[in-house]
C-alpha cells in the first residue's frame, strides 16, 4: 500500500448533485490509491454528499462554500465575489498537506478544476478533470467557459469526458499530451440479465429520478404527461429533491399539475437513497431535461435496470439509446413528441417488453468498480508519467 497512487479529490459542493454523488461512488470502490477529498464544509448534514464514503478515504472539509449557478448572476459584484471564492479555495488548496503530498489532484467539477488548476499550477503538480459539463456558454455561461478554455484545459495532465459530446467540446482546447478518456460517471448500477427482464402486463406508473431543477425538464414532462394522459389510472411520479438554490421548485411542479387538472395523480416523492428501488417501481423512466444533458447518469440507471426507457435525442442520452432499438427518443423540449412516445409505450406491451430486454443488454454498462478501475488506471499513469 506504501506504494499506492496519492490522489486528492476536489469538490466545490457538498450538496447532492450528480456529480458528487459520482464522486461518493466512486471513493466505496476502494481502489489501491491512498485517496483524500477536499470538499467545503456543510452547510446541512442531511444534504451532505459525502457521509458514507470508503474506509481509509481522508475528508478534508476546507474552503468556502461557492453557490449554485442560478444564485451568482449579479453583475460586477457577483463576478468579483466570485473571483474572491476562487483564489480562496485556490489558497486552501497549496496551503493543504494532503494536497502538497499528491501524486495527481483530481477536480470533480466544472467550478473546482478552476482553482485546482490554479493551485496545480503553483505546486507544479499534474491534474486531471472531470468533464460532467457540456462546455459551452449556453451550458455553463460564458465566464466559465472561457476560463476552462483559457486555463484549465490547457494546463491539464488529463481529462475524463462522461460522453463523447463532453469530450468534443473540449478536446480542441487541450494539449497533444493530455490523456483523454470517455468513462461514464459512477452510477450504482446493478446490470439485469435481459433474459429475466419482464415489463407489467398494464403500465400505469410513469417516472423520473433526477435532482428537481427547471432545466431537468420535470415541467416538459408534466405538460407531455398531462398531454398523454389527461384521464385514466397513469400516474407519474417524480423522485429526486431540490438542492442548488431551487428549493422553491417543487412547489411550482405541484401547482403547475394542479392547474392541468392532474394535480391528483402527479406524486412528488422526494429525495431517496435507494434508486434502485425507485426505478424498480416505475413502469417507464425518463429523462427530459430541456438542454444537452452531458451523460444522464438516470438514463444509465434506467437502461441497467432493464426499463422501458423515453429520453431527449440529443447530448449524452442519445449516445446510449437508439429509438426503437433499446429505448424511445423523443424531439428534445418538445412535449407533444414526448407525449406521444409515452403513449406508444404505455399501449403496446410487446414493444415494452421488448425494449426493456434490450435496454439491460446496452453495451458497456458498467458496474461502479469497472469505473473505478478505469480511473485508478489513468491517475495511476499520471504518477509514473510524472514522478
Amino acid at each position: 500500500m506504501s506504494d499506492s497512487v496519492k490522489v486528492v479529490f476536489v469538490d466545490h459542493s457538498s450538496e447532492r448533485g450528480g456529480a458528487e454523488m459520482a464522486l461518493e461512488r466512486l471513493l466505496q470502490t476502494r481502489q489501491d490509491w491512498r485517496a483524500s477529498l477536499v470538499v467545503p464544509r456543510a452547510l446541512d448534514g442531511r444534504k451532505d454528499a459525502f457521509t458514507s464514503h470508503a474506509e481509509g478515504v481522508e475528508v478534508i472539509r476546507s474552503g468556502p462554500q461557492h453557490s449554485a449557478r442560478k444564485t451568482s448572476r449579479g453583475g460586477r459584484l457577483a463576478e468579483v465575489a466570485l473571483a474572491w471564492r476562487i483564489a480562496r479555495s485556490a489558497l486552501g488548496l497549496v496551503t493543504t498537506a494532503a494536497v502538497r503530498q499528491a501524486d495527481v489532484v483530481v477536480a470533480n467539477t466544472t467550478r473546482a478544476s478552476v482553482y485546482v488548476a490554479l493551485a496545480c499550477a503553483l505546486l507544479r503538480k499534474p491534474y486531471a478533470i472531470h468533464v460532467r459539463d457540456l462546455i459551452e456558454a449556453a451550458a455553463i455561461g460564458s465566464a466559465a467557459t472561457t476560463l476552462m478554455r483559457r486555463i484549465v484545459l490547457p494546463r491539464a495532465t488529463a481529462v475524463i469526458a462522461n460522453s463523447r459530446a463532453s469530450l468534443a467540446l473540449v478536446a480542441p482546447y487541450v494539449r497533444a499530451s493530455c490523456l483523454q478518456s470517455v468513462i461514464p460517471s459512477p452510477a450504482g448500477l446493478t446490470i439485469r440479465e435481459a433474459s429475466q427482464v419482464t415489463v407489467a402486463t398494464t403500465a400505469t406508473r410513469i417516472g423520473m429520478v433526477a435532482r428537481l431543477d427547471p432545466w431537468k425538464g420535470q415541467e416538459l414532462l408534466i405538460e407531455a404527461f398531462t398531454k398523454a394522459f389527461s384521464e385514466g389510472n397513469e400516474r407519474l411520479v417524480l423522485f429526486g429533491g431540490a438542492a442548488f438554490g431551487h428549493d422553491e421548485f417543487p412547489d411550482e411542479l405541484r401547482a403547475l399539475a394542479l392547474r392541468r387538472g392532474v394535480g391528483e395523480r402527479v406524486e412528488l416523492a422526494g429525495h431517496t437513497s435507494d434508486v434502485a428501488g425507485a426505478i424498480d417501481s416505475l413502469d417507464i423512466c425518463v429523462q427530459s431535461s430541456t438542454r444537452p444533458e452531458p451523460l444522464g447518469q438516470n438514463v444509465l440507471q434506467y437502461l441497467a435496470a432493464g426499463k422501458p426507457t423515453v429520453v431527449a435525442d440529443e447530448g449524452g442520452p442519445a449516445e446510449w439509446v437508439t429509438h426503437d432499438v433499446n429505448g424511445l427518443t423523443f424531439t428534445a423540449r418538445d412535449d407533444d413528441s414526448l407525449a406521444a412516445a409515452l403513449r406508444r409505450l404505455v399501449d403496446d406491451e410487446t414493444l415494452r417488453l421488448r425494449l426493456a430486454r434490450a435496454a439491460a443488454s446496452t453495451p458497456r454498462l458498467l458496474a461502479d468498480t469497472d469505473v473505478g478501475a478505469e480511473i485508478h488506471g489513468i491517475v495511476s499513469r499520471i504518477a509514473r508519467e510524472h514522478a
